[in-house]
């Protein structure tokens, strides 16, 4: 029997089946807002030409119409004394590399579908084969949405404020009635982890690996700060991330202006000219995920474990996310914060989850 993921956990405790109650530390109560490969190569011909910013960063553009930065690479301490699996602290080089300057949106998103077809996990029809014991009725697509619940008991069980929704997919990522109309400007969502890598590689890029994920985050500072723009959460009383603000998970009182996603490029570039390195949405990296690997990893441009395992769910196979996203707060999930981890089911997309690209330089 295949490993019942958290879409399909979802599912069944939509439908009151039993579901397996685990014992969770507060580390890994911490992870669960996250639900998470492309050939290295020379920069394709169509990003032979620099977009001129008038600035000092260098800039180009890809297939997708996707304004990239020029990251230098170079040498950086990864990792967070904060959460057990972003230890130990450890020095990374890294290569010099091109990355999104942002999540890649709706409407790009849209190209991509409308020039390739391609369907998505959440669209596709479930077999009844790989999901023995379940009402065949409930295998309908759809996927993980957030939806404040009336009261909770508790922040142990995440089935509390993740439904399972029919039909909820990319296009309309809170389910039927809901749209993307009005919000192409957004990051897109509701997507598993090969649905942002066929995007990457139809643009002829990859996904980051998660180091230089957090190099480019970083940019350039050599210190450890709590946030990756530095110690304070705001800045002249103004948010410079959208993350969620009240009392998890009943009330957003939406401090920051958003309930969800943001539009791109919403909050401050950091010096790399990089948005929303922390929430809005949780981006996938290319590295399986394991809790233990960073006492084993690479110096030189690691590129993550060879498999992945997770002591919480040891069957599933899990991907790297990094930045957090509008539902991390200091209650339950703080992993929008410098230097710590996320992690996600291969297949189970949700509405808190998207990616941007990278290309090697």
């Amino acid at each position: 029997m295949k490993k019942i993921n958290l879409l399909i956990l979802l599912a069944c405790a939509l439908q009151a089946c039993e579901s397996t109650n685990k014992k969770q530390d507060s580390n890994s109560l911490l992870a669960s807002d996250s639900a998470a490969v492309c050939h290295n190569g020379s920069i394709p011909s169509r990003f032979a030409s620099l977009v001129n910013q008038g600035d000092s960063l260098q800039r180009i553009q890809g297939k997708d119409e996707v304004e990239m930065v020029y990251i230098p690479g170079g040498l950086f301490r990864m990792g967070s004394e904060a959460f057990e699996d972003a230890k130990p602290i450890h020095e990374v080089q890294v290569s010099p590399f091109y990355m999104d300057a942002h999540e890649v949106t709706n409407a790009q998103y849209t190209v991509f579908v409308k020039a390739t077809g391609y369907v998505t996990v959440a669209e596709r029809p479930l077999d009844p084969k790989e999901f023995p014991g379940v009402d065949p009725a409930m295998l309908v697509p759809g996927s993980a949405v957030f939806a404040a619940p009336a009261n909770v008991e508790g922040l142990q069980n995440h089935l509390q404020w993740w439904k399972y929704v029919p039909d909820a997919n990319w296009r309309q990522p809170e389910g039927p009635g809901s749209s993307i109309v009005g919000k192409e400007n957004h990051p897109v969502t509701q997507l598993a982890y090969q649905d942002a890598e066929a995007y990457a590689k139809w643009a002829g890029k990859r996904l980051p690996t998660e180091a230089e994920w957090e190099f480019a985050a970083k940019a350039g500072k050599h210190v450890n700060e709590t946030y990756y723009w530095g110690n304070e959460k705001l800045e002249d009383g103004k948010w410079l991330a959208n993350i969620y603000q009240g009392k998890f998970p009943l009330k957003n009182t939406k401090e920051d202006g958003y309930e969800t996603t943001a539009p791109v490029k919403s909050y401050p570039a950091n010096a790399y000219g990089l948005y929303d390195m922390e929430g809005n949405v949780w981006e996938w990296c290319s590295d399986f995920y394991r809790p233990d690997y960073y006492g084993a990893s690479a110096k030189d441009n690691p590129k993550g474990p060879k498999d992945s395992y997770d002591p919480q769910e040891p069957g599933a196979v899990k991907r790297v996310q990094r930045g957090g996203s509008f539902l991390c707060n200091d209650e339950y999930c703080e992993r929008y914060k410098a230097g710590s981890r996320g992690k996600g089911e291969v297949n189970s997309p949700t509405n808190n989850v998207g990616f941007r690209c990278v290309v090697d330089k």
